[in-house]
Parts: structure tokens; sequence; C-alpha cells
């Protein structure tokens, strides 16, 4: 035998081997099925589903009950008659097939089963869970009719001992419970006639019904509490209190009390029905309302009621302080009148203190009409109060803007003396500085210090001339000083910086005769000299002849300007 056909055979025989191996997995796999199948048929079986309509049958159902009992009896007679039946046959032929290895049929045989089966057994416990459900029933519509019935008469036993409670809501809450009285008389007839089904429907009405009432009488008699008794007698506590605070000369008008009292009268009536209705939504909403309104009005009353107190211990007190406020507001515009004939206010303080005087004037006038309400029974105790609080507040404003009008203004005549002092002061410093530079012998002046000393010169005369006018205005004048106070400064500054540079020109052009012979010195000395005889250049002097004597002789100057200044300090 050639290696081609060895390989040919060994194909062959891994082929048939693979093939009886795949035959062996299948009719394995499908003899597990055919049992799961076989076991589905005893599962049902073991539901034992006749036993449960026999036992149906011997309760002797009805109405909506023996309807149920019925439909699933034909269910389960046709599963068990037909569809198992064939089932089972289909499972018998494949079990033969399988075991003689006809894998194809037994297949076919065993998908028939399938589909028969799955259907069968989930009918099965279907009808399994109703027959029990039926089979239940009347032993749980016994029990549950016992507690709902036991429930029930407790309730009505507390509403007959409590009826008073209850209110205008007795008769709906009798009607009520003779309905469900009602209900029970026919859930005993259905469940006496067979008809478990709707005797558990009537129980479950029962049930929501007796919940509803248990939950909805604490609402019933605290609401019936509110209307028949709260409410009327704080309806009556106000309505008196009224009368007695008119009596008393109390005075409302925010709001018409006694119309007010009527309109919650009526919407108390409102409740009342919607109590008699049971609306229990609608009649909270109506007391909530009703609760609001009675608030405000007590509000309302205890308001003139708190603040006579204060309007009747403050009315002297507000009365002297106004009257005090009248002459210092008086007093300070006289004041500021006379000023003004000497003064320039430039912040309108003559203008604020009238204006301030006339809202005093107002507050006195506004005060006086609230005072005569009062003796005529026709003043508002609260808007008082609210009015002379505010008025309080305000006076104590005025008195401190007044004070500090009247403290600026005193402050006038101080600063006018300052400033004659000041001008004094500038002149004569002005003029010690001029002197001390006619003392130097200098040649002249820079232009930029005589124009400097010109400006301040007449800025002094500028202010000193304003100074003996009839009527100043000091904040300018305080300004117009603090600029001639820093002129002055740098009209100093700049004297000093005129006779340090002069000196240290002499000084240095001294020095410089050592180097007469150096060209770049005599060229120095002669254009040093020419800046400080013709230009009064003194500065520039100093840099030229001190930038040339450096470079002669490096530090010669800065060592000439340390003893110049050494000395001038020990000197002074």
């Amino acid at each position: 035998m050639s290696s081609t056909q060895s390989i040919v055979v060994i194909i062959a025989i891994l082929i048939i081997i693979i093939i009886i191996a795949l035959m062996i997995i299948v009719n394995r796999r499908q003899l597990r099925q055919i049992l799961e199948l076989d076991d589905l048929i005893t599962k049902i079986a073991k539901m034992h589903l006749e036993t449960d309509i026999i036992n149906l049958d011997k309760m002797d159902l009805a109405g909506e009950s023996l309807t149920t009992l019925t439909t699933w009896r034909k269910s389960y007679e046709q599963g068990s008659t037909k569809k198992i039946p064939a089932a089972q046959s289909f499972l018998e032929q494949a079990a033969d097939q399988n075991a003689h290895y006809q894998i194809f049929k037994a297949h076919k045989n065993i998908k028939q089963a399938q589909e028969i089966m799955g259907s069968t057994y989930k009918d099965a416990k279907n009808t399994k869970e109703v027959f029990t459900e039926l089979l239940e029933s009347n032993r749980e519509n016994q029990k549950q009719y016992n507690d709902l019935f036991n429930q029930f008469k407790e309730l009505r036993k507390g509403v007959l001992a409590n009826s008073y409670e209850y209110g205008t809501a007795l008769d709906k809450i009798e009607t009520d419970l003779t309905n469900m009285e009602t209900d029970f008389s026919e859930a005993k007839s259905l469940t006496a006639q067979g008809d478990q089904v709707e005797a558990k429907r009537i129980l479950s009405k029962i049930k929501v019904a007796l919940t509803n009432i248990s939950s909805v009488l604490p609402e019933v008699k605290n609401s019936c509490h509110q209307i028949d008794t709260v409410f009327k007698d704080q309806l009556d506590e106000l309505s008196d209190s009224y009368k007695k605070m008119m009596s008393s000369k109390y005075y409302i008008t925010q709001v018409d009390v006694l119309a007010e009292i009527k309109k919650i009268r009526g919407q108390v009536a409102d409740a009342a029905r919607l109590l008699t209705e049971l609306k229990i939504s609608d009649l909270n909403t109506s007391i909530a309302k009703i609760k609001k309104e009675i608030a405000a009005l007590y509000d309302t009353l205890a308001n003139e009621y708190k603040a006579r107190p204060f309007v009747e211990e403050n009315q002297d007190k507000i009365q002297r302080l106004l009257a005090h406020e009248q002459v210092e507001s008086k007093n300070l515009v006289a004041k500021l009148r006379h000023i003004d004939e000497s003064y320039e206010l430039t912040h309108n303080e003559l203008a604020t203190s009238r204006q301030l005087e006339q809202e005093v004037n107002d507050m006195e006038r506004q005060y006086t009409v609230d005072t005569q309400n009062v003796a005529d029974g026709k003043g508002v105790y609260s808007q008082i109060k609210s009015s002379w609080l505010n008025m309080l507040d305000r006076l104590r404003e005025i008195s401190n803007q007044q004070k500090t009008m009247s403290q600026d203004v005193d402050g006038l005549y101080d600063s006018e003396n300052v400033a004659n002092d000041s001008i004094n002061r500038f002149k004569q410093e002005v003029s010690l500085v001029y002197r001390r530079l006619e003392r130097k012998n200098l040649p002249g002046n820079p232009d930029s210090f005589v124009q400097m000393y010109t400006l301040v010169v007449n800025e002094i005369g500028h202010v000193a001339k304003e100074l003996s006018q009839v009527r100043l205005n000091m904040e300018k004048i305080s300004q117009e000083l603090i600029q001639i106070s820093d002129d002055v400064e740098r009209l100093k500054r700049e004297a000093d910086d005129i006779i340090n540079s002069a000196d240290l020109v002499q000084l240095t052009l001294q020095y410089s005769n050592k180097y007469s012979d150096n060209g770049s010195i005599q060229s120095a000395q002669k254009k040093a000299m020419d800046l400080y005889e013709q230009d009064y250049n003194y500065k520039d002097a100093l840099d030229t002849i001190a930038t040339a004597i450096e470079k002669v002789e490096p530090g010669s100057y800065q060592r000439l300007e340390n003893l110049y200044y050494s000395d001038k300090k020990n000197n002074d």
C-alpha cells in the first residue's frame, strides 16, 4: 500500500470515528431532553389538579369564582386529555428512535414534544395557582371579614360615643358607616353563595373605606373644634376687644375690623359646609386661611394697644425736644447769617441750616396734628409711634449735623488769625532770604531765582490783599497759603544752592591756580569766570571748573566739596 493510500485510509477512519463520536454526543443530549420532558409530565401529575377540581366542586362556587373555575378546568382538561398524551406519544417514539441511533427522527419528535410541553406546563402552573387561590379564598375571606368587621365595630362604637365631637360631619360619617355595613352584608352573602372572588373584591373595598375614614376622623374632630369653638370664641373676643378699644378712644384705619370679622364669620360658615360634606382637603385650606386672617386682626389690635403707652409716655419728651431743636435751628441760622457777612460759606452752610430749620418746623406741625388727633380720639397710635420714632432719629441726626456746622464756622476766626500770622512770617522769611544773598556781594542773581522771588512776593501780596477784604473766603485762602509755604521753601533751597555754588566756585578756582600753566585749566577758569560774573550762572560755573580740575587731579574736587560742607556744618 502506497503512502497516499495509507493517508486516505487514516483520514477515512478518523472521519468515521468523529461521526460516531458526534452521534454518541447527540444521542446522549437527546436522551437528557427526553428525560427532562418526561420530568415535566411527572411534575404536572404531582400538582394533583384533578383532586383540586373535586374539592372545588364540593365548595359549590358561584358567580365570578365559578366562572374562573370553569375557565381553568377547561385548560386543565385540554392539557390532560389531549396535549400531554400527544407529548407522551412523541417522547415514546423519540426514545425508541434515539436508542437505535435514528438521531434525526428522534430530534424531530423531541422538538414537537417540547413545543407541546412548554405551553402545557406553564398553563398547568397557572391553573394550580388559580385553584389554590380559590381553595384558600374562603378561609382568607372569612378571616379578613372577621378582622375588618371587628375594626368596623370599634370605629362605629367610638363615633357613637363621641358623636358631639364631629359636629355637622356626623351625618356624613354615619352614612359612610351604613354603606360599609351594607358592604359587609354583601360580602357575607357572596361568601355563603360561594362567590369568593367577588366577596374578596367587596372586602378590599371595605378595607379602603375603613382606612380612609379612620384617617379622616381625627382631622374632623380638630376641624370641628376649630369651627365650633376656637374660631367662634376668637371672633367674639376680637369684636368685644375692638368695641372696648373704640370706647377708649383708639382709632383704627388700616382695616374695617367689624366688616372683616363679618367676612370671616361667613368663611367659617363655608368651612362648616365643607365639614358636613367631609371635603377634607378644601376644608384644611379654608381653615388655614381663616387662621391667618384672624391672626392678622389680632396683630392689628395688639399693635394699637401696645403703641398707646409709648405715645402717652413720650408726648411731653418729644415736645421738649422739638422746642429745643427749634431754638437751636433758629440760633444757628442767625449765627451763620452773621458769619456770612465776613466769610464766604463755601459749603452751602446757610442754605442747609435754613433747610434743617424748616424740617424741624415741619416736624413740630406734624406733632401738633398727631397730638390733636389723639385728643379728638382719632389718633392711630401705631402710626403715630412709627412717625415719632422716625422723628426722634431724625432730630438726633439734625442736632449732630448742626453741631458740626457750628464748630466748622467757629474755626473761621481762628483760620483768619492763622492766615495773617502766616503772611507776616512768609514776608519775614522771604526778606531774610534776599538779605542773605545781598550779604554775599555776588555780581547778580540768576534769572530763575529772580522769577521765583517775584512769584512768591506777588503771592504773598495777593493773599494779604484778600485778607484785607470785608468778606473772606477762608477755604481758598488756606489753599493759597499752602502753595505759598511750598514756594517759600523752594525759594530757600534755591538761595542755598546759589550761595553754595558761588562759594565752591571761588574755592575751586583758588585751588586750580596750582595748575595755572595747564591750558585746559586756563580755559576752564576763563569760562567759569564768565558764567560767574556775567551770566550769574553759579551752578554751571562750578560744573565747568570742577570738571576740569577732576581731569587734572582726580578726587580733588570731592575733597574740596567735603571740606566746604564740613566747615559750614561746624560754623552753623
